[in-house]
């Protein structure tokens, strides 16, 4: 059995520093690096790449809306075509910072609110999905697991990765519980941990206690999680016990 994990990356900002990237590149199989619009700026971009690079870590790219000082998590109202141009400019930012590195750009995956919008959006999905293919048709595009971002992503020849949270609880629909409401993020590593071998089975619990269907190609571990690094080795440790090869999602998806 094969799973990715994947993780955002590169989200720091001149002075400013978010994460422990370096620590967090021996665990994960895919790296979501920042393209400059919610974090991250040339010189960090190249870095991360080249780290990357440095523990065979898949590089890719985690476009979001024009909105630094909100981090991407506000939704900035554009249109389809300047959703589409934003999210291309970004990809083709960091393509560049790719090619130079000698590594090639596997996925895209959107970051914050225009992650949370294209999954529920069909024009803003389909807005992502174009550019993505316009960058390149080799790329993979990450979205929620059964989302219209998913479905966009297939109609417009991509290959595509649902993903799925380790520590997020989910809805019986099975989409995530808002950051708002109580018991939405889960703080114990091992039940974290024990979410994943889970998630990776093809099932796992809504906050309800009902058991709900997800299997997802790639799962996020979240990066400005306190302990990440940690929590992170603990689940790789956890899947490699149970015989499952976290592998980048490149190498397993059909084309």
């Amino acid at each position: 059995m094969w799973i990715d994990l994947n993780c955002d990356m590169g989200e720091a900002f001149g002075i400013y520093r978010l994460g422990d990237d370096a620590e967090l590149m021996r665990y994960i199989t895919s790296a979501n690096v920042a393209c400059g619009f919610h974090a991250g700026d040339p010189v960090i971009m190249r870095r991360t790449v080249l780290l990357a690079k440095q523990y065979e870590v898949r590089v890719g790219a985690h476009p979001s809306f024009p909105d630094l000082q909100g981090f991407g998590r506000r939704v900035i109202e554009l249109s389809p075509s300047e959703t589409k141009d934003c999210v291309l400019y970004q990809v083709g930012a960091l393509l560049a910072f790719a090619k130079a590195a000698g590594v090639q750009l596997q996925h895209v995956k959107p970051h914050g609110a225009l992650y949370n919008v294209a999954a529920r959006d069909p024009e803003v999905a389909r807005a992502v999905a174009e550019a993505v293919a316009e960058a390149g048709d080799h790329l993979v595009l990450v979205g929620l697991y059964g989302s219209e971002l998913i479905e966009a992503g297939k109609k417009v020849g991509l290959r595509v990765a649902q993903e799925a949270f380790a520590d997020r609880a989910y809805n019986e629909d099975g989409t995530l519980v808002s950051r708002r409401l109580p018991g939405s993020v889960i703080h114990d590593a091992e039940e974290v941990a024990g979410r994943v071998l889970q998630l990776v089975a093809g099932r796992t619990v809504a906050i309800t206690g009902k058991e709900i269907l997800l299997r997802p190609d790639t799962i996020c571990l979240h990066g400005d999680t306190p302990g990440a690094g940690g929590l992170a080795k603990l689940i790789r440790a956890r899947l490699e016990e149970a015989g499952i090869k976290p592998t980048p999602m490149g190498e397993f998806l059909e084309t």
